[in-house]
């Protein structure tokens, strides 16, 4: 790891369940650090669709991860809606009932999608690529 990296501002992570099993999951599996080469992550644990806008809406936060099970309103949904609302909204991964239903991820403008059960292992690279196309993004600070 390079001083740089170690240095670097956590970056955050939005998570969004009803279940807190499934935010416990993520949690877990995603850990302080998904890739060495990454900063640290803090996470925003949201239950409900309006925390979610909330949070989103003020900014700062680097990657959602939204549950496309969650009731009433699913993740699928809300990542549509964010990514119609929000100038240079953040990298989107939805979390699908199951592998066939990553069409739909395609469909709610999600840049990637994981399917229940969810694999930490997967789930891992798949928010480390997303977070490095981010951190790519966003302009250099000295």
């Amino acid at each position: 790891m390079t001083e740089s990296t170690s240095a670097a501002r956590p970056l955050k992570v939005l998570v969004y369940s009803d279940d807190r099993s499934t935010r416990d999951a993520v949690r877990l599996a995603l850990g302080k650090r998904p890739a060495a080469d990454l900063p640290e992550l803090e996470y925003v644990e949201c239950a409900t669709e309006p925390t979610v806008i909330k949070h989103m809406d003020a900014g700062g936060i680097d990657l959602a991860i939204l549950d496309g099970e969650a009731v009433p309103a699913g993740g699928m949904g809300i990542a549509r809606q964010l990514k119609d609302e929000i100038f240079r909204c953040p990298p989107v991964l939805v979390l699908t009932g199951r592998p066939q239903d990553a069409w739909l991820a395609t469909w709610s403008r999600a840049e990637a999608a994981v399917s229940h059960p969810l694999d930490p292992v997967r789930l891992a690279e798949v928010t480390a690529g997303l977070l490095r196309t981010r951190l790519a993004s966003l302009p250099a600070t000295t």
